[in-house]
């Protein structure tokens, strides 16, 4: 059991500020504390509380008991981020159009914490890993918080991936129970992530012994070790009473049922069915269980009405407090009961595969896909007798169904995603395929159904652990027969190559990247790479249209101006570069390589007074880099500025003797 929690919440610091804050506040707050904890990627039949013999969850157990049990609840969504979003919006992904990794949360689509802030919560978040991170891949999710603590980095060489990309739960629940201290009158919303049961495995000892032979559930035995320290410090210090818990996974994990490894692919009960429990204030209706079918949707909306905040009319789903309340007098009726919806288009985005949508309705779950899927889990409940082709009237009334609610339920589409490079590689260092255009689609031949392929989807993600670990041998060979074994998909080529640059075999990658190009040419991380492979060889004239054209692909995109900048500048076209530092600055007003080489830019051209506030901004974004206090010192210099220029260049010359700029 992690004790690092329980100290931290009782050190000197913290305590005084919450024995004060006790001895002042009312007994019982009008609001009641709400708080959400998420699991990532965790299998509801892992659960004890749901059947699981393994012994996996005391905690967990141990609150369900005095909580509410929703046995059969459904994901949206496969991946991390569009499911978090259905959980804190209540709305669907055809709505909100948060469907795929790194799409914006827009301003318009209700958002609970939002919502309750209004009420006057307030409000933290305490992510888990750089998947839910607001300033690279997760956009908009800081609305309503008023504090929201993620700041991950791309992992450099060597680097713990615990302290760059990933935070292990105890100290995101560490980070959590620090700001309560600071916050116990309340009412506080606070929502905690815990990424550690996503791959790659690997629980923090005694876990990682214990369950040396499947580290999956030392994982989420850990989480669960976590969880029931948050609890404990809450009952300690009076918090646990007046507090709803709500504990959800975003998704779950499959090991090779229907053939995949990991998640986002496929819409079957291992990666879509989920643990929900919440223990309402004053443990009300404690140790039910509600068989009814939910959808993480219902979250929101839930949430809100235990707040007492009336749901905005664009939420789409519904509040369970009825079937809670309904619970609570042991009648537990399944009437009414919806059905639920799920989608993925993870297989079209990086392979130009189908999409999949399901439909879970009565006794059946039905998968609309090239080659659609029909299973009565009354009977199979692991979906392996398709029945789509023998009972074709109830799969055409299904389908139809499923097909009225997806439009019924939908918004206009706004602009699709483009992802910059940084975003990309941050998607990568978790294991995900990072697309931000669309294949080219031949409609002369049919839809290719992603169960056909799911072996070459799943080599691809075994590459991208590879070269995460930097096994870019092994990775290089599987990309390469990814690549032969699906030729059309611009993903396999897209990887190779920046694998094969990444070795310097700038040759090689060459016509790899631009076959990639010509599979999506609407990708601006494609022709960044291969504008990259160009620059590597010397080739800055045949580099220029490929950056050009990323910056077309990606207008937004801050760093993707700084490159055609820098590139620009290499050719001496300093009116073009002056163009494109411009926009690049006015998009990021703190990227650092565009303020410093903006700066150093001006510098040449004698202009110090205007490269003065550039290198300024490039210390402060950077105060470490020794080239930036060096080219401040010169402009200082320039100016007369002599006290200012030698403080600057002592600090780039203290800076160049303790390592590596």
């Amino acid at each position: 059991m992690p004790c690092l929690i329980l100290s931290l919440f009782v050190c000197a610091a913290h305590a005084a500020a919450v024995r004060s804050a006790q001895s002042t506040a009312p007994k019982k707050p009008s609001l009641p504390n709400i708080v959400l904890v998420t699991l990532d990627t965790t299998r509801a039949d892992h659960m004890g509380f749901l059947g699981s013999e393994g012994g996996l969850t005391p905690s967990l157990d141990a609150l369900a008991k005095q909580g509410v049990v929703f046995t059969r609840a459904y994901a949206q969504v496969p991946l991390t981020t569009p499911s978090h979003a259905a959980i804190l919006t209540g709305t669907y992904p055809q709505f909100s159009h948060l469907e795929d990794l790194g799409a914006p949360l827009r301003q318009e689509i209700p958002y609970l914490p939002d919502l309750l802030k209004k009420k006057g919560y307030q409000t933290a978040a305490f992510v888990g890993a750089y998947i839910l991170d607001p300033g690279s891949t997760a956009p908009g999710f800081q609305r309503g918080f008023d504090f929201y603590d993620a700041g991950f980095h791309q992992r450099k060489p060597g680097e713990d991936r615990y302290k760059s990309v990933e935070r292990r739960a105890e100290e995101v629940a560490n980070r959590a129970l620090g700001w309560i201290s600071r916050h116990p009158k309340g009412p506080f919303f606070v929502w905690m992530h815990f990424y550690d049961a996503h791959d790659p495995y690997d629980p923090p000892e005694p876990f990682k012994t214990k369950y040396a032979s499947a580290l999956y559930d030392g994982e989420i035995a850990y989480t669960d070790s976590v969880v029931g320290s948050f609890v404990e410090v809450l009952r300690r210090h009076g918090l646990y009473e007046n507090t709803l818990i709500a504990i959800v996974a975003d998704h779950g994990e499959a090991f090779g049922e229907h053939g995949e490894e990991r998640h986002g692919m496929f819409l079957y009960d291992e990666t879509i069915h989920v643990p929900l429990l919440m223990k309402l204030p004053a443990a009300k209706s404690a140790a039910k269980r509600i068989e009814t079918r939910v959808a993480l949707a219902d979250i929101a909306p839930t949430l809100l009405e235990v707040a007492g905040v009336a749901a905005p009319k664009e939420m789409q789903a519904r509040s369970l407090v009825p079937l809670m309340n309904e619970a609570a007098t042991g009648n537990g009726s399944k009437r009414d009961e919806p059905a639920i919806y799920s989608e993925t288009n993870y297989a079209h985005r990086a392979f130009g595969w189908g999409e999949q949508r399901s439909w879970r309705t009565g006794k059946y779950l039905y998968v609309q896909t090239p080659k659609r899927e029909l299973y009565d889990q009354s009977l199979d409940p692991e979906a392996l007798a398709n029945l789509a082709g023998t009972s074709k009237a109830v799969a055409d009334t299904l389908d139809t169904q499923l097909t009225d609610f997806q439009k019924r339920t939908s918004s206009v589409a706004p602009e699709q995603t483009k992802l910059d490079p940084a975003q990309a590689e941050s998607l990568r260092a978790l294991g995900y395929l990072a697309s931000d255009a669309n294949q080219k689609e031949d409609l002369s031949k049919p839809a290719i159904d992603a169960k056909d392929k799911i072996e070459i989807a799943n080599k691809l993600h075994r590459a991208l652990v590879d070269l995460e670990e930097d096994r870019y041998d092994e990775a290089i060979a599987a990309l390469k027969d990814v690549v032969k074994k699906e030729p059309d998909a611009s993903t396999g080529h897209l990887e190779l190559g920046r694998a094969l640059v990444h070795q310097k075999r700038y040759e090689e990658a060459l016509p790899v990247l631009r076959t990639a190009a010509e599979r999506t040419p609407e990708s601006g991380m494609v022709h960044y790479e291969l504008a990259l492979a160009l620059i590597k060889l010397g080739q800055w004239e045949f580099a220029l249209p490929e950056i050009q054209a990323a910056v077309v692909c990606t207008p937004k995109a801050a760093q993707m101006h700084f490159y055609l900048a820098a590139v620009q500048l290499r050719l001496k076209h300093i009116p073009e570069a002056t163009t494109e530092f411009e926009k690049a600055l006015e998009l990021d007003a703190d990227l650092f390589l565009a303020n410093l080489k903006y700066g150093e830019m001006l510098l040449l051209q004698g202009k110090a007074a205007e490269a003065l506030p550039k290198l300024m901004r490039a210390t402060k974004v950077d105060p470490k880099s020794a080239e930036a206090h060096a080219a401040l010192a010169q402009a200082y210099a320039e100016l007369g500025q002599t006290k200012n220029a030698d403080s600057e260049r002592a600090k780039a010359a203290s800076l160049k003797g303790s390592g590596p700029d």
